[in-house]
Order: C-alpha cells, then sequence, then structure tokens
C-alpha cells in the first residue's frame, strides 16, 4: 500500500509512539475527525499495514535482567530441516525473537534471563541441545536506544 497520504503518515508515526491512543485523540492531534480516523486505522488494518499492535513490558522489573543476542550456525546444513530447527527454538519461552538471516551465521536470537547464571542454564541445556547447532557466538546487550522507526 504505496498510497499513503500526510494524515496517514502521522497517524502511524502517533501510534508507533502509543497504541494505546484513542481514534479521538488521534483526530484531535491530527486535526480529523474521530470517526474519519477510525476509518483510516480500520483501513491501514485491512491492508496490512497496522498489522497488530502489541504490549512493551519492562523486562528487568519482570526480573529479566539479561537479554543476549545469540548467533547460531547449523552444523548440519542439508541434513537438518530447518522448519525443525525453527519450531523447536521456538518452543523455548526464553527466546524472544527468532531471525534467519543471510551472513556469518543463518540464525540470530533475541534470549531474555534473569541473569547470567539463568542464560547459561538456557544456552546449556536448551539452545545447544537444539537439532544442528553447530558454532554460537553470545553478544551481551548493555543498553538500548528505541528508534521511531522509517516513518519518524
Amino acid at each position: 500500500m504505496n498510497d499513503l497520504d500526510e494524515f496517514d503518515q502521522k497517524l502511524l508515526l502517533a501510534l508507533t509512539q502509543d497504541a494505546n491512543l484513542s481514534a479521538g485523540a488521534l483526530g484531535r492531534q491530527l486535526g480529523l475527525s474521530q470517526p474519519a480516523t477510525w476509518r483510516r486505522i480500520k483501513r491501514l488494518q485491512d491492508s496490512g499495514v497496522i498489522a497488530g499492535r502489541r504490549l512493551d513490558l519492562d523486562r528487568e522489573k519482570l526480573g529479566f535482567g539479561v537479554t543476549v543476542f545469540l548467533g547460531i550456525k547449523l552444523a548440519t546444513k542439508g541434513r537438518v530441516s530447518l522448519d525443525d530447527f525453527e519450531r523447536a527454538v521456538s518452543a523455548i519461552p526464553e527466546v524472544q525473537t527468532v531471525e534467519h538471516v543471510l551472513g556469518m551465521y543463518d540464525y540470530r536470537l533475541r534470549v531474555t534471563a534473569r541473569d547470567i547464571t539463568d542464560f547459561e542454564r538456557v544456552l546449556r541445556r536448551r539452545v545447544m541441545t537444539l537439532p544442528g547447532v553447530g558454532d554460537v557466538e553470545a553478544n551481551v546487550l548493555l543498553s538500548e536506544e528505541r528508534r521511531p522507526g522509517p516513518l519518524g
């Protein structure tokens, strides 16, 4: 959908900053009526531009103080089904994202854990036992800057 006008772009930017805003509040912010704003949101949802809304939790306040990015190179390409690997790794609750990437590694995982000891347990008992896992590289997240995305 490439026919986004200025209001659509402003609406999307406002929703990326606060997805809980009502159509009325968004309309006041953009100078549109509540029904017009609601119709725009509905059109953007129906076209797939807005794929959903999600809850952003504070991991540290929930007791998960460590985030680690894992680069995983599969050891036995061709003998291990990528679908099997993805299904198995997605079943690990500490794995937040699974990205199939091109480059030095085959997959990039975002793993959250309570602390380094907890991460080591997840790595040894869950990740390293997955089918086809070969080389693994870990990068501990020190800080994270939130970026507004392509519209901001």
